[in-house]
């Protein structure tokens, strides 16, 4: 049993770009879902399907690499708040990655969204992860 599956959804997509494969198979869940669909609008991944086949389901996403250097378009993803150490941020405190290049993705009221959506909206939330 896992204990945090975001970190274990991190983790695979962080070695499957590293070690350079196409395509990821992770078990699915709403809110891996919900974190894959700001990816992909993003466009940190080239696409995603979702497999309705088990109780849980399956996410197959589609890595996206730099045509040229065939370095993986996805440099870092950093989990933040933690089952042991919570993180939350009110909307006038979110982070900015790399002033303004990379992402945060926050859980709040709303849903799950960007952080830079969240400051729009004016809510605050749980700080899931930075990705850049």
């Amino acid at each position: 049993m896992l204990t945090d599956p975001i970190s274990d959804y991190l983790t695979r997509l962080r070695n499957a770009s590293k070690a350079g494969h196409r395509v990821v198979d992770i078990p699915g869940s709403n809110l891996k879902r919900q974190i894959t669909k700001i990816l992909f609008d993003q466009g940190y991944i080239l696409s995603y399907k979702f497999e309705e086949d088990k109780v849980q389901g399956n996410i197959k996403i589609a890595l996206k690499y730099d045509k040229f250097t065939k370095e993986p378009i996805i440099k870092k993803l950093q989990r933040v708040s933690k089952p042991g150490l919570r993180k939350y941020s009110n909307s006038n405190d979110l982070p900015r990655v790399l002033n303004g290049l990379g992402i945060a993705i926050v859980s709040t009221s709303h849903g799950v969204m960007t952080s830079k959506q969240a400051q729009q909206e004016n809510v605050g939330g749980e700080v899931l992860c930075y990705v850049y």
